[in-house]
């Protein structure tokens, strides 16, 4: 069918029945994912240190340079933490800071380096936007500069945290010293540019209205258009507790299903949405599947920043219990990975498929 606009898009939040989005956003899913089959991975999320100069009043997580509480890993600590994942299986570890004063792109560089020489299997899926444009801004150098050293050195692709909401005045009140709306579209500009794929996220659930979530998605739909880069796009729940925002509710497993509901209805060139189940509590997870998800993240193994504001979902799940749910769910899930297969910069796998017709053999491309 046609392409809805922002406007319809507006409407359909504010108006629409949610069983209606529901019927809508799965048929959506249905059009671009015939197959059934729900994605996922095996990984872990590390977080090498905790302190950060940017202050958002949302974060639980980070503690000023100085604190008691900051820390920095060892090499040895983190080296420990992929091995376990190799072990698992794993394929993906997901590595993110904040802003250090002193932790710029060599060390990761030299980190991202040694992890590919060790764990050559593991894909460093790390850092943000706003962290990329905090060693330019340090170091005095070219964002490009940047991304070329760290994808030289083995970076596989960048996660799309810190977009937050992508319009200024939400950024205003709740990350005054983050990277910029425009500033942090055009880091993934050039992450694309330089032949890395990313990821999209928005935090929703606290200042905002459902005008500037729409507005937020038109942003990233229309930088999609220009590059094509966003593998996945991740709609996150703000979860207050702990944080100088704790007098919000954050939102309802309702309004959970309506944003990604309506993210997929408009987000209609980026081929994944996926269901963040450590913000969104499994069984809504499994409810969003019906509501434009195909995607559930992975394993994860020890998330740390949203347990921190409050999240009581378990830290790491294992690969049978995901694929349990995910039938419990009614879907299909990939079977017997074989091997993986680099295209064009983007990932494949190639197994067998439980696809819900019986097992077949294919490729299926990784949201990462």
């Amino acid at each position: 069918g046609k392409r809805i606009s922002a406007a319809d898009a507006l409407i359909l939040h504010q108006r629409a029945d949610l069983m209606t989005l529901g019927r809508l956003s799965d048929l959506v899913r249905r059009r671009m994912h015939p197959s059934g089959i729900v994605t996922y991975i095996v990984d872990r999320n590390i977080n090498p240190y905790n302190a950060c100069i940017t202050d958002c009043g949302f974060c639980a997580f980070y503690r000023s340079p100085g604190d008691p509480e900051a820390y920095v890993l060892s090499r040895s600590e983190i080296y420990d933490k992929v091995s376990e994942l190799s072990r698992l299986g794993g394929r993906q570890v997901l590595m993110q800071g904040g802003h250090h004063p002193r932790i710029l792109s060599e060390w990761w560089g030299e980190l991202i380096s040694d992890l590919r020489e060790r764990f050559p299997e593991v894909n460093s899926h790390a850092l943000s936007a706003p962290e990329l444009d905090h060693f330019a801004q340090y170091e005095k150098r070219p964002i490009e500069e940047v991304i070329r050293d760290l994808k030289e050195a083995g970076l596989g692709s960048v996660p799309g945290a810190g977009a937050e909401l992508l319009v200024e005045r939400v950024r205003k009140i709740i990350a005054p010293k983050k990277t910029t709306t425009d500033r942090w579209l055009d880091v993934h500009r050039k992450i694309h540019e330089g032949g890395l794929r990313s990821s999209a996220t928005m935090m929703f659930g606290h200042v905002e209205t459902a005008a500037e979530r729409v507005e937020h998605l038109q942003r990233v739909r229309d930088l999609q258009d220009e590059t094509g880069g966003f593998q996945t796009y991740i709609p996150l729940s703000f979860h207050p507790d702990n944080t100088e925002w704790s007098h919000l509710p954050g939102p309802t497993a309702l309004e959970e299903l309506r944003e990604i509901a309506v993210s997929r209805l408009l987000l209609d060139n980026i081929d994944h949405i996926k269901a963040y189940w450590i913000m969104l509590s499994i069984p809504v997870a499994q409810m969003a599947l019906a509501y434009g998800a195909d995607d559930v993240d992975g394993t994860v193994v020890e998330e740390k920043i949203y347990h921190e504001a409050g999240a009581t979902t378990p830290q790491q799940v294992l690969r049978a219990e995901l694929v349990q749910w995910i039938r419990d769910a009614g879907r299909s899930v990939p079977g017997v990975l074989v091997a993986w297969e680099k295209r064009s910069g983007v990932w494949f796998g190639r197994g067998v498929w439980d696809a819900g017709r019986g097992q077949e053999r294919t490729w299926i491309r990784a949201t990462w």
